[in-house]
């Protein structure tokens, strides 16, 4: 099996990336980019955000070929707290690429940022997330209702939580 890494996003990204987030398939996650230069135009951002402790998000590579994107959202009030989010494409779902990537992700969070607490929020019925916060030692705190906007309905989430 080809090795599994992650490197900072770059604006040559977008395409595969506008590609993989256009899947019908992905219920879950929220993509605002309509076009590919929408996409652009996020990822050229992506620099600016890390460097002011925002978002510090990466490419998830299967191998040299981009297969997803993960990344923390720093609580702005509470900046010990990172929010872990990923996305990766169906063609490589349950071959245990998002796992390796969240754990490589962790000591990023844990070792680098200086984070002692990392949460993922997932819906409910997002089984495949709940497992990959499962397989990676996180624990399931309870539910949020009505915390993720999607397509203007509010959704509950589980919040699972991994700290130092």
């Amino acid at each position: 099996m080809p090795k599994i890494t992650i490197r900072p996003q770059r604006v040559s990204d977008a395409k595969r990336f506008f590609d993989i987030l256009q899947n019908p398939n992905f219920k879950y996650f929220n993509c605002s980019a309509k076009t590919v230069e929408d996409e652009r135009k996020w990822l050229k951002k992506t620099k600016e955000k890390a460097k002011s402790n925002f978002e510090h998000n990466f490419t998830i590579l299967y191998g040299r070929k981009v297969v997803g994107g993960i990344g923390f959202k720093i609580n702005q009030h509470r900046k010990h707290i990172g929010e872990l989010g990923y996305f990766l494409d169906e063609d490589y779902w349950n071959k245990g690429i998002m796992t390796r990537a969240v754990r490589q992700m962790e000591r990023l969070g844990f070792n680098k940022l200086g984070l002692v607490r990392i949460e993922i929020l997932m819906q409910p019925a997002n089984i495949a997330s709940e497992k990959v916060a499962k397989k990676c030692g996180y624990r399931k705190e309870g539910r949020m209702r009505s915390v993720v906007n999607q397509k203007g309905e509010f959704r509950d989430c589980w919040i699972y939580a991994k700290v130092v």
